[in-house]
């Protein structure tokens, strides 16, 4: 499943309990459909005392939502739906649907 977004995209939650949140994606999983936004979705793990963590204890991170939630913000800040065209030199960019504008 081909995603309409990719690491290091800032975008913003459409649903769930963080909507109207915005921020950038730390990483994409296509093969599940699934995005890990910055600072959205934050749960509770507890965490061993390991070698690189000494004293372990109770961590917050970020939990992966579906990528459908999603949308993709412009340089405008708005959010933009976005489609891939072939730019002159016939690489696939992407570009926004209602402008025609490269992302």
């Amino acid at each position: 499943m081909a995603l309409k977004v990719k690491k290091g995209d800032r975008v913003v939650v459409l649903a769930g309990k963080d909507k109207g949140k915005e921020g950038i994606i730390l990483e994409a999983r296509p093969s599940v459909g699934k995005v890990v936004v910055e600072g959205v979705n934050q749960v509770k793990k507890h965490v061993k005392p390991s070698a690189q963590d000494a004293k372990g204890g109770i961590k917050t991170i970020e939990a992966a939502i579906d990528a459908s939630n999603v949308m993709l913000l412009g340089k405008d800040g708005a959010p933009v739906r976005t489609t891939r065209r072939p730019d002159a030199s016939g690489k696939r960019i992407r570009v926004a649907k209602a402008t025609g504008e490269a992302v």
